[in-house]
């Protein structure tokens, strides 16, 4: 199991987030949208928030700013993070609009204040575990999204719960975290997605 637990904290990377989000809602919402519309938007997330963060982050690394792309050192996070919160203003100002898509819209709208306050963490040097923030916040809007939908599957619920656990356990068994910075992680993540949904449930 210790040689598992690693492998979420992969699967389960910060970057990787905002395509499950997209993913699951296109899923529930599949009957709204063309299967062009579909590829369109994905393309966009993969393009917004994995090619050019990882393109960014190969940048940072070749002139010695970060050393690896779980980015554990509390100054090297700053410029990710900057650049992240640039990436989620492209999206709610230009792609994921809320016109079309107000419940992702939301989503990345609420990705974008956990981002800000884990950069003003970083300003009081607390390090907050990104991992914690990312899978909380997809937790919230899958289920959110679960009750809005009327979808009665609690399965999803129970999944999300499981893979933040089993999340906070990889971060722990790597000794990239503390307690207290994966649950301010999972504050950071979750608080921001429950504010903003009563804007769209």
């Amino acid at each position: 199991m210790k040689k598992v637990l690693p492998l979420f904290s992969y699967i389960l990377h910060p970057i990787f987030i905002s395509m499950y989000a997209t993913l699951f809602y296109l899923f529930c919402k599949e009957d709204l949208f063309s299967n062009q519309e579909k590829y369109y938007v994905l393309f966009q997330i993969l393009i917004i928030t994995i090619i050019v963060p990882v393109l960014f982050f190969l940048l940072l690394r070749s002139s010695g700013h970060v050393n690896s792309i779980m980015v554990q050192e509390a100054s090297q996070r700053k410029i990710p993070l900057i650049l992240q919160c640039f990436l989620y203003i492209l999206l709610v100002k230009r792609s994921i609009v809320i016109t079309r898509y107000p419940e992702l819209h939301f989503f990345f709208l609420g990705a974008l204040f956990s981002t800000i306050l884990a950069l003003i963490c970083l300003l009081f040097k607390i390090k907050a575990s990104l991992h914690m923030l990312a899978i909380g916040g997809l937790s919230v809007f899958v289920i959110c999204l679960n009750i809005h939908l009327q979808m009665h599957n609690p399965y999803w619920t129970v999944l999300l719960i499981m893979l933040t656990g089993i999340v906070a356990s990889s971060r722990l068994e790597m000794q990239a975290h503390t307690n207290k910075e994966l649950i301010i992680g999972l504050l950071i993540g979750v608080l921001p997605q429950m504010l903003f949904s009563p804007l769209w449930l």
